[in-house]
């Protein structure tokens, strides 16, 4: 029987409403929408998009190798930017962390965040490899 199991990063900053950092399912990970927030819950990077799609993204890693998972594995990621044209300064960002791996994509644009601050939030599907099923 599959079973459902929350996920809390360790080091991340406490979620501010009611739900938790990922969602694990048999060998699919679900990983809620990822802020620019460093450890302690300030926006890093204010103002500055690529400082915080870089943030976004260290920890969207963070909480795939809390099941052994990696960039590689992810199978869709969602974009949420409040300005449609920062696409462009936030790509090679998501190269620099995705590599070669491509995965399913959509960006959507938004008139705010939760935080007035952030300018970028991601959410994520991953598969966890067998390697860290064992």
């Amino acid at each position: 029987m599959v079973k459902r199991e929350e996920i809390r990063v360790e080091g991340a900053s406490e979620p501010i409403s009611h739900y938790t950092d990922a969602v694990r399912f048999g060998n699919l990970l679900f990983v809620s929408g990822i802020a620019p927030f460093d450890g302690e819950g300030n926006v890093v990077g204010e103002g500055d998009v690529v400082a915080q799609a870089r943030q976004v993204l260290q920890n969207l890693r963070d909480a795939l190798r809390t099941v052994g998972a990696d960039m590689c594995d992810v199978l869709k990621v969602t974009v949420f930017l409040t300005d449609v044209n920062d696409r462009a300064a936030i790509n090679p960002v998501r190269k620099e962390f995705f590599g070669a791996a491509r995965p399913a994509s959509t960006l959507i644009e938004v008139s705010a965040l939760v935080d007035p601050r952030m300018l970028v939030e991601m959410e994520a599907i991953a598969a966890i490899p067998d390697r860290a099923r064992s």
